[in-house]
């Protein structure tokens, strides 16, 4: 529906996103309006927390935009990849989601496509709720949300969603549910081969208890989880925070799942009517691969690998394909590690580097506590996650005042990866008189 454009704003010097209604639809009068209103929308809830901000709207040549924040940091669906998150992280997450929802709610709007790939990040590490284009402002009827209309993803749908039915704030706290779900287990509760199957589930079917799903989740998830995915709208949580809280009481104590096998090969494609829409995120991906050292440290290494990026005309309607295929190259074909517990620690070190990066240290401390024993002795030239994890602790440690401690970590930093100005920065603050109740 929008094509996306980092752009930027010459009268304020600030790197600005345009959203741009597709040439194809700009005909459309219903789709002219939704556009539209969208924007309104937005406008609406800017400024409120968590959601992002919009800061103008008009029409270039017939076709109208809106410009936006910038959002470099990419999405939850990129950082997350298909994989169970740290219960730690997911709630952080969940939180600042839940918390842009209960304020557009209060305001009269539904999001109405609550989903990984709406939930973006600053340049901070702040999550940012985006993408209210079907929303429905329910203190007023607009003309388009009609019965029998479905509008939304399927694997997020909540069942009168799914069904056509008048969709409320309730059905964005299910939508909400979904992705907590996802983050928590790996999968929606209601993956099937197909986007109707998984509709239909949603409508009929009981909630798979997440404690079976063999990541390591307590059953008082599973009470949680029934609650806030029933069926009826009024048997759900009355707010997204108050979902969240009871599943943080629920995970409390919960050790992180399982580490997941690393894919040796990844392919994508992306509709071209929605790849502009995913443009915004897109450009956030060089940000969170970046983020697995300390400070400026570089990432860490990986194997070459070769990415071929190619076009495709596909007669299946009107739209193209855009395929990546990223495989290894031939002559550095990576070995997998034989302990798995490596990668799930070097993932660890990546969401408390992000962590940091927000300023939320206390946060990132117990990650960071977590994943340096496991990565101990398994530094190497193309696997430095150790030196890394080891600043990054150190640092830590240093904004939190625990000076003692923190030395010997920037200390075993340097001796695997040599002598960095961060670590020497860091040595500063901790310096006598500087810093550190513990000194």
């Amino acid at each position: 529906m929008g094509e996306i454009y980092v752009a930027r704003d010459c009268e304020l010097g600030r790197t600005v996103a345009v959203k741009l209604l597709v040439e194809r639809f700009s005909e459309e009068p219903e789709l002219r309006e939704r556009f539209r209103r969208e924007a309104l929308t937005a406008a609406r809830l800017s400024g409120e927390p968590h959601v992002v901000t919009i800061f103008d709207v008009g029409e270039y040549e017939g076709r109208p935009f809106t410009v936006m924040e910038y959002l470099p940091g990419g999405t939850v669906a990129e950082r997350a990849r298909g994989r169970p998150v740290h219960p730690r992280l997911a709630v952080s997450w969940l939180e600042e989601a839940a918390e842009a929802l209960d304020a557009a709610h209060a305001r009269g709007v539904v999001h109405r496509d609550v989903k990984p790939a709406n939930m973006l990040f600053d340049d901070s590490g702040r999550l940012q709720v985006v993408d209210f284009g079907i929303a429905r402002l329910v203190d007023e009827t607009i003309g388009m949300t009609l019965t029998g209309t479905v509008l939304g993803t399927a694997g997020y749908l909540a069942p009168e969603q799914a069904r056509g039915e008048q969709t409320t704030a309730a059905s964005d706290r299910y939508a909400l549910a979904v992705v907590a779900y996802e983050l928590l287990t790996g999968g929606r509760p209601f993956q099937r081969g197909s986007e109707t199957a998984e509709a239909v589930a949603h409508v009929n079917e009981p909630v798979p208890p997440a404690s079976e799903r063999g990541v390591g989740l307590p059953v008082e998830v599973d009470a949680v989880f029934a609650r806030a995915l029933a069926k009826r709208p009024e048997h759900r949580y009355p707010t997204a925070a108050a979902f969240v809280d009871a599943l943080r009481e629920a995970l409390a104590g919960t050790p992180p799942p399982p580490p997941p096998r690393p894919p040796r090969r990844r392919r994508s494609r992306v509709p071209l009517a929605v790849a502009g829409a995913a443009l915004l995120a897109a450009a956030g991906v060089a940000a969170a691969v970046v983020a697995s050292g300390g400070g400026e440290s570089p990432p860490a290494a990986s194997p070459q690998r070769e990415t071929i990026t190619r076009e495709v005309t596909v007669e299946e309607g009107p739209r193209t394909v855009l395929e990546t295929v990223t495989e290894p190259s031939p002559e550095t074909e990576p070995q997998p590690r034989a302990a798995g517990g490596v990668e799930q620690a070097a993932e660890l070190n990546d969401e408390a580097f992000g962590l940091m990066q927000a300023g939320r240290w206390e946060d990132a401390l117990p990650l960071l506590e977590e994943a340096v024993p496991a990565l101990e002795g398994t530094y190497a030239s193309d696997f430095p996650y150790e030196a890394y994890a080891e600043y990054n602790l150190g640092r830590t440690l240093v904004e939190l005042d625990r000076c003692q401690e923190a030395r010997r970590h920037l200390q075993s930093s340097q001796k695997l990866q040599g002598k960095r100005e961060e670590i020497e920065e860091a040595k500063r603050l901790c310096a006598p008189g500087k810093r550190g109740k513990d000194d």
